[in-house]
């Protein structure tokens, strides 16, 4: 019996080509709307009744008593773990064990179509092969194994979130739909994130634009930021994603004749040129580099334009605020901006700096409705908070101590160095270059997320430090240092070094469903 991987090796016409994933989400009934002619193909659990397929992948042993007359007849091969689940848990009999029993199982084993790989979840591994990781549905393992396999290019219908089958399964509602204790598929999208991040899966559901494309206002000074911004965004986004820092574009940003119309900031009026660095097609999503991302941006890249041409985010009533355009969804193919042509309005009078900036008056139809969860102004809240936003320049966390959420920042910069998407040698770069505060150097040294904590030599470190958007030494802002908030850091640091919280998220693991 191979592993998949054994197989795949030998048939490497097929690891050069796109795979295409089919699970039984309501997507599965648009197959019929694509040329499918160009994949692999590879179906998840029951999908291999409906469509002939290359790979027919069941993760649970109950699935092939009720559909081995559809693998003999529509899969080339089917994938299975090396010791199966019974019953959505881990089983204890193998794969080579089952198949001396099950006449189906025997049948493929004795054709060559029979192929294992280890799940993580199995209480023994076979040595020699690798492991693939599987916290929620089968979809992770498959796109798991496809990376490991060496496929650059994976794509997906029927691995929806929700909780609903596509109408060829409706028959299976009540028998298998969310059968090990999961609420909705959503789970999914984070563990394929993971997947994604860990091993530049080329990914994305076949009725999606993709990849999704972000372009970051920036200046070479703020490329670190950049880098924890798209670390960030990576870490939680389930498809592939593409990030531009607008600075380096080739596209020149004439300045305007009247002072009173120039840009504020280097980077003002570089979000005007992404329409064209698109060829004005699809789909983009403009950002700031002071930003961190703590969910999936799938959900900014498919929201609705309903008819406008920009969409940004809905101030809430109580700040009062008109609408903040530091996060926006452009529809490309409406917007025809040239930087040219505005600057020339600007030049004219025809349009004002105000109105461009903060009424974005050069978009026909805005919509103020994405949620207020994807711009929150210096406020965190776990599990709430879709986007962060560094707004006060003097406690962005790259330039001072003295941020009370800097913790994060500082925390997605380890684990962006300890996954090398971001270097320790980037770092001290921009620190010999004084683009970012020395005593960053020491956190990342002596892995301490916290900045309030830091001992007096750390401290000393950033004496005369100068950021580059100031021409004298840094202001500490004296709100920030509150003794609470010192205290809170403290306690904060103890209580997640703590046995107690340890053995906590230890315990939260081990009582998930597989």
């Amino acid at each position: 019996m191979q592993s998949f991987f054994e197989w795949l090796e030998s048939n490497r016409q097929k690891r050069e080509k796109p795979w295409l994933v089919l699970g039984k989400g309501p997507s599965f009934s648009k197959r019929d709307q694509f040329d499918l002619s160009g994949f692999e193909l590879a179906s998840l659990n029951h999908a291999v009744r409906e469509q002939p397929v290359t790979v027919a992948h069941m993760i649970d042993y109950d699935v092939v008593a009720a559909c081995g007359d559809a693998v003999e007849k529509n899969a080339q091969v089917l994938v299975m773990p090396w010791i199966p689940h019974v019953q959505n848990r881990p089983g204890v009999r193998t794969l080579e064990e089952l198949a001396r029993t099950d006449p189906s199982l025997s049948l493929l084993d004795q054709q060559g179509r029979l192929l294992w790989y280890n799940l993580s979840t199995a209480p023994q591994i076979r040595e020699g092969s690798p492991v693939v990781p599987v916290r929620f549905f089968s979809s992770e393992a498959m796109l798991g194994l496809l990376a490991q396999a060496g496929v650059r290019q994976a794509r997906s219908l029927g691995i929806d979130g929700g909780a609903n089958y596509s109408a060829q399964f409706e028959d299976l509602r009540e028998k298998t739909l969310l059968a090990n204790g999961w609420q909705s598929f959503d789970v999914q999208f984070a563990a394929i994130a993971q997947i994604l991040l860990k091993t530049g899966l080329d990914y994305a559901p076949l009725d999606l634009e993709s990849p999704i494309r972000v372009y970051v206002a920036a200046t070479e000074a703020q490329m670190l930021a950049v880098r924890v911004l798209e670390f960030s965004i990576r870490k939680w986004t389930s498809m592939t994603v593409t990030v531009y820092p607008l600075h380096r574009s080739d596209i020149e940003i004439p300045v305007p004749a009247d002072v009173k119309n120039q840009a504020r900031t280097p980077f003002s009026f570089q979000r005007f040129l992404i329409p064209a660095l698109t060829a004005y097609q699809g789909r983009a999503i403009y950002l700031d580099s002071d930003m961190q991302v703590f969910r999936d941006l799938r959900q900014l890249w498919t929201s609705p334009f309903d008819g406008a041409d920009l969409l940004t985010v809905r101030e809430p009533e109580e700040t009062g605020r008109r609408p903040q355009f530091s996060v926006m969804v452009l529809n490309c193919g409406s917007l025809r901006w040239d930087i040219r042509e505005i600057v020339q309005a600007l030049n004219d009078g025809t349009l004002s700096y105000e109105r461009a900036m903060y009424d974005m008056a050069v978009a026909r139809t805005i919509h103020a409705n994405l949620d207020p969860a994807w711009n929150s102004l210096e406020r965190y809240r776990v599990e709430e908070t879709a986007l962060l936003h560094y707004t006060d320049m003097n406690t962005q966390p790259w330039l001072s101590r003295s941020n009370p959420l800097g913790y994060l920042w500082v925390r997605d910069l380890l684990e962006a160095i300890d996954q090398r998407f971001v270097t320790e040698e980037m770092v001290a770069e921009h620190v010999r270059r004084g683009f970012v505060r020395p005593s960053l150097l020491f956190q990342l040294e002596h892995r301490i997320e916290d900045s309030f904590i830091l001992p007096k030599k750390a401290r000393q470190m950033d004496e005369g430090f100068v950021p580059p958007f100031r021409a004298s030494p840094l202001q500490q802002s004296s709100p920030w240092l509150r003794p609470a908030a010192r205290l809170r850091a403290v306690a904060r640091t103890y209580f997640q070094n703590s046995r107690v919280y340890r053995a906590g998220r230890k315990l939260r693991r081990l009582l998930k469903p597989s």
